[in-house]
């Protein structure tokens, strides 16, 4: 009897709630004195960093990295509405990013040092573990082959055919024949978001669950 090939595509997504939330803040000034803008910004990420280094204790304590860019510096000379060139005005700047595990820890720290003159708070960033990123990538991508190969069965039924044997499993695109427009592999895919809420409380953050996909391309023979 001849064989018949059936390519399927399996797609599984998931969803986990955040472990981890990396906050990004710059602190920076401008001003007509290049020494008064950079000792300005230097004091203040000496003190900005001072607070996260007593937090940090990967194994226990509410921050479990953190680390701090070169300091930026540079000058410009800008316009005003009259197209008329002013004096030049020097910037400087640095960047800090510090991990989070304690989510109400860092509600509190972001609200004070919000506060301080040249803080900008640029965003957060939510994740999970590396081991549950791992074990959840791992449980993503075997969920999505075995959804392949039920799509794939259903179909085989549906022509009356019975024996289903596997000729080729790939990440989308990989079977060498342009049947799948996904991108993005097998790999897993995270998305990250949370909304904030300033309460009588003081600012909380409700991160969003994580989302963790996989998607695989597949071929059968039955018969």
């Amino acid at each position: 009897m001849p064989q018949t090939v059936i390519t399927v595509q399996g797609t599984y997504d998931a969803f986990h709630p955040a472990e981890r939330a990396t906050v990004t803040v710059t602190v920076g000034f401008e001003g007509p004195e290049r020494t008064a803008v950079v000792t300005r910004t230097t004091q203040g990420t000496a003190a900005l960093v001072a607070g996260i280094r007593a937090k940090h204790d990967p194994a226990h304590g509410p921050v479990t990295w953190h680390a701090t860019d070169r300091i930026q510096v540079w000058s410009s000379r800008p316009f005003n509405n009259k197209g008329e060139q002013l004096p030049l005005v020097h910037h400087a700047q640095t960047t800090t990013r510090a991990k989070f595990r304690d989510f109400d820890d860092l509600a509190q720290w972001v609200e004070r040092a919000a506060v301080h003159p040249g803080v900008r708070i640029d965003g957060v960033e939510w994740a999970l573990t590396a081991q549950t990123q791992q074990g959840a990538t791992t449980t993503a991508r075997t969920r999505a082959v075995e959804e392949a190969r039920a799509k794939a069965h259903t179909y085989a039924e549906a022509l009356g055919l019975g024996d289903l044997r596997c000729l080729a499993i790939a990440d989308p695109g990989m079977l060498g024949d342009n049947t799948s427009s996904t991108s993005g592999g097998g790999q897993a895919t995270y998305s990250r978001a949370a909304k904030a809420e300033s309460g009588g409380g003081g600012l909380a953050f409700t991160p969003e669950d994580i989302a963790v996909s996989a998607t695989v391309d597949a071929r059968f023979e039955a018969s």
